[in-house]
């Protein structure tokens, strides 16, 4: 099968390689398109030769073959799956590997384009304002009687933040206090005015984007904030909002994120949790991103088809690296590959 190496730069080679087979907890799918995401092109740049190798997560096809314990999925099943990071049998290939617990079932509206935009950044968002900043989950939501609970997601239209933003408003939470730029539009389609939620546009300056969100909240206390960003002073600003008492989690690792108040509890929002210790959590939550895109409540961030298939991996990630997209997914359709299909 054709599968991509990504190494620093980036760079993406086509390689040949063997079909990948099952454990007894995981299913082999074949890849119908695959996702990416920014993390593709920084960890080869970060981890030198160890990072050197398929950097493909967001799986989305049709089952090829499960192991014996895999009972929820069988041959020929679609399927969105998140790949385990940094381990063999990535998206970028013609079949890919998932272990059971992040696989989950592609509902029959749900294009396959479209759930090659969800496990990751899906997941990430459900990690980061349920596991880390302990929010109401969807199925225990806030009451509506209940005094407001802001928000701030830093990042909004993100493939991240705008995922946290849907459960958010499924969670009942309010006010939204959404940092956007160029891509505001595609935020906006999900706020609720008339529960305080709004939209401050960071290309405005970092004063306007303190000023904005102290207004928002109206003398409230800031106690939860989802840094999807965590650079270009995002941290700097948050740290002049959160309250004493809050908590703010970060989606970038390996930093200390000075400036807040010694009381604010800080974390990072790291998804290949779910592969760890929140394999549960996981398990949980990659059904019930499975029920809102078939209930229509959670939608997928926008995709862009890149022409070539594997081929246009390398390019796709040079854009991530430069900031060139914007509210969008790029995604890559296998079979386009030059070479795919012609042997195993």
């Amino acid at each position: 099968m054709k599968e991509a190496i990504v190494s620093a730069g980036p760079k993406v080679k086509i390689v040949d390689s063997s079909v990948p087979k099952p454990n007894a907890d995981q299913v082999v799918t074949k890849v119908i398109y695959s996702g990416s995401n920014p993390k593709d092109w920084k960890v080869p740049e970060w981890s030198g030769d160890k990072g050197v190798l398929n950097q493909g997560d967001d799986i989305s096809g049709i089952v090829h073959e499960v192991g014996e314990n895999v009972v929820e999925f069988k041959k020929g099943d679609r399927v969105m799956a998140f790949h385990e990071m940094m381990t063999p049998g990535g998206s970028y290939a013609e079949y890919a590997l998932s272990w059971k617990h992040t696989t989950f079932h592609l509902p029959k509206n749900i294009s396959f384009s479209e759930g090659a935009a969800i496990p990751l950044a899906a997941l990430t968002a459900a990690v980061g304002l349920y596991a880390r900043l302990g929010l109401p989950e969807p199925w225990s939501p806030a009451s509506k009687a209940s005094s407001k609970t802001p928000l701030v997601i830093y990042g909004a239209s993100s493939s991240v933040g705008s995922y946290a933003l849907q459960l958010a408003i499924k969670s009942n939470i309010h006010p939204l206090i959404t940092i956007a730029g160029r891509a505001s539009s595609h935020v906006e389609q999900f706020l609720d005015k008339s529960k305080g939620d709004v939209l401050v546009d960071y290309r405005k300056g970092d004063e306007h984007v303190v000023s904005s969100i102290k207004s928002a909240l109206n003398g409230a206390p800031l106690l939860h904030a989802f840094d999807a960003v965590s650079e270009n002073g995002s941290v700097e600003n948050l740290a002049q909002v959160v309250d004493a008492k809050g908590k703010v989690t970060f989606v970038l690792p390996g930093k200390d994120y000075p400036g807040f108040a010694d009381t604010v509890e800080k974390s990072t929002t790291r998804v290949g949790d779910v592969h760890g210790d929140l394999k549960d959590f996981g398990y949980v939550w990659s059904r019930y991103l499975s029920k809102g895109l078939e209930e229509g409540w959670f939608k997928a961030q926008p995709q862009e088809v890149v022409p070539g298939g594997l081929g246009g991996v390398e390019q796709a990630l040079k854009n991530l690296k430069d900031g060139k997209a914007s509210a969008v997914k790029y995604v890559f359709k296998i079979e386009d590959t030059p070479g795919a299909g012609s042997g195993q």
